[in-house]
């Protein structure tokens, strides 16, 4: 078995969206080098992962203590790398991975994989994998299920190659993989109605979701045809105004929640401020950012979700003109904000955007 030269935690693997890799690599090299932190990526198109090599011992875990992952915009999940294993044994995987970890307890463990059609081939064998691999890590004293410690991770790239490392799981995806796993409800007319639910999962916690989603606020769903993304505040009790020149689908409407006005989603404005705002327009970041900044400055919402298309080539900085074109907006207003952007799994080409008014 072959051990890669990863000593000294100086490497982070990035998890990311399959063809986003440069984005994820240019992102983390950035914020890296704001807090004086050398080093280079491994990336590969394809690959559905990243692996930052810094050039001083325990760089990578500092870096997981400095950075806040939720900022992160094309990380799915990280975690600081411990040791790459090369040719495990047939007879014997588990062992080595065991081996590689110098813990004595251990929140959870988190078998892993690229998403990619070949990485989610190792779904299997990792499900086979876990109990082998807990039982080894019993015999080598190491115990699970302790809250406060980290998570520890395996992440294969083929059943004989493996990452493994650790990652702080108050500063990390709370989802194997960072994917959450959500059904395509039966009654909502399009997949895109998963995002909406995607995002308001990860920019607010459960009580968040009950205080400031609950049954009788108001909401704006520019661009809404066919409803998508107006069924998921329908079906939490919002009343809605669905703009949108195209028509809504009879599901959506049969909820009495929702007015469909047929209007151009870029000059429609309200009568008087709603609590939401949400957006999935197709259009440039740079229109929709001013947008949704003006909707927030101008007292339109107090809160909104919605989504940047991005173009082919450089979309880290495609991503970096739109937020601050927001910023600058808000700020020249004297508005307090919050502002989050992630790109989630059920996104595409594109990410999603939070933003508040406090």
């Amino acid at each position: 078995m072959n051990t890669s030269d990863l000593q000294q935690e100086k490497a982070l693997l990035l998890q990311c969206r399959s063809g986003f890799e440069s984005d994820c690599a240019a992102e983390i090299q950035d914020r890296a080098g704001r807090l004086g932190i050398a080093g280079y990526c491994r990336a590969q198109p394809g690959d559905a992962h990243v692996l930052f090599q810094a050039y001083e011992p325990e760089a990578a875990t500092r870096l997981m203590a400095e950075l806040d992952f939720r900022e992160l915009i094309f990380a799915r999940q990280w975690f600081v790398v411990l040791a790459e294993l090369r040719e495990l044994p047939v007879s014997d995987r588990a062992g080595p991975v065991a081996a590689a970890f110098p813990l004595r307890r251990a929140r959870e463990l988190s078998l892993e994989y690229p998403d990619t059609n070949e990485g989610k081939a190792l779904s299997a064998f990792c499900r086979k994998f876990s109990r082998p691999l807990e039982n080894a890590l019993t015999q080598r004293g190491l115990k699970l299920g302790h809250p406060a410690e980290p998570r520890l991770h395996v992440f294969f790239l083929d059943s004989s190659h493996a990452f493994v490392g650790l990652s702080d799981p108050a500063n990390s995806a709370a989802w194997p993989l960072g994917i959450p796993r959500l059904r395509m409800p039966r009654q909502a007319p399009s997949r895109s109605t998963l995002k909406l639910e995607e995002a308001l999962l990860l920019f607010l916690d459960e009580e968040e979701r009950d205080r400031r989603l609950k049954p009788g606020l108001s909401a704006i769903d520019l661009g809404a045809s066919p409803g998508g993304w107006t069924w998921q505040l329908a079906r939490r009790g919002l009343r809605v105004t669905a703009v949108d020149n195209g028509p809504m689908s009879e599901e959506v409407m049969a909820t009495g929640m929702v007015e469909h006005l047929r209007a151009d989603g870029f000059t429609y404005r309200p009568e008087k401020m709603v609590d939401w705002l949400v957006c999935d327009m197709v259009e440039q970041p740079s229109r929709i950012a001013g947008l949704m900044a003006d909707y927030l400055a101008e007292g339109y919402c107090r809160e909104a979700v919605f989504n940047l298309k991005l173009p082919m080539k450089k979309r880290y900085q495609a991503v970096q003109d739109a937020l601050h074109l927001i910023d600058r907006r808000l700020r020249r207003s004297g508005l307090d904000f919050t502002l989050a952007c992630k790109q989630l799994y059920h996104d595409r080409e594109e990410v999603t955007v939070h933003l508040r008014r406090l």
